[in-house]
């Protein structure tokens, strides 16, 4: 019977340390998430002001592919949206490969997803619609991600979990007229 009880004692503690670090971990992915969006939500409302494309889909989609910052791309390559090309990573870090693009910024990653965008030839379509479930399906339909509908599902579940919808509210027509993408200007450069 002792054995029994102390076993028992054993497990709860076991259980009860899980838990404690579960519940840390939940507070850091929290905290982690509320400074991404703190730091990028005014990238994304001042780039659809410039540009037409939803903030909604533009936090939307760095949130999904960057893990709110915290993955391997982001925290190396400044790459926030899972973009292929050419990176330093052979000079940086010898011994690390990795097929995604490097940026000198998370400002310049976000800032290349827009003119990515902007090349597509339904951008013109689309530019100043605030509906992001069309922008979604759109760039899901040309091929932006290989996962597909569940792509288009996450990036949705994060765009209506933190009502990044509501940033598209303040779209004008500004972003419909004319645009550093549409005259050839290049939007000043804000670091963060």
């Amino acid at each position: 019977m002792r054995k029994v009880t102390t076993y028992i004692k054993r497990s709860v503690w076991v259980c009860a340390v899980l838990l404690l670090l579960m519940l840390s971990n939940v507070g850091y992915a929290q905290q982690s998430t509320s400074n991404y969006l703190k730091k990028f939500k005014p990238v994304s409302v001042e780039l659809m002001q410039e540009t037409g494309v939803p903030a909604s889909v533009i936090l939307g989609v760095a949130m999904l592919e960057s893990g709110t910052g915290t993955s391997r791309n982001a925290k190396l390559l400044n790459n926030h949206f899972g973009i292929v090309g050419k990176n330093n990573l052979s000079k940086t870090a010898p011994g690390t490969k990795s097929r995604y693009k490097q940026y000198a910024s998370a400002v310049a990653s976000y800032e290349h997803f827009v003119e990515v965008l902007a090349r597509k030839k339904w951008f013109s379509q689309l530019k100043g619609n605030p509906e992001f479930a069309v922008w979604l399906k759109q760039m899901n339909h040309s091929g932006y991600s290989s996962a597909g509908h569940e792509w288009i599902r996450r990036v949705t579940a994060i765009i209506n979990r933190y009502k990044l919808y509501k940033l598209d509210e303040g779209m004008d027509s500004v972003a419909r007229s004319s645009s550093w993408l549409t005259v050839g200007m290049q939007p000043a450069t804000n670091d963060q």
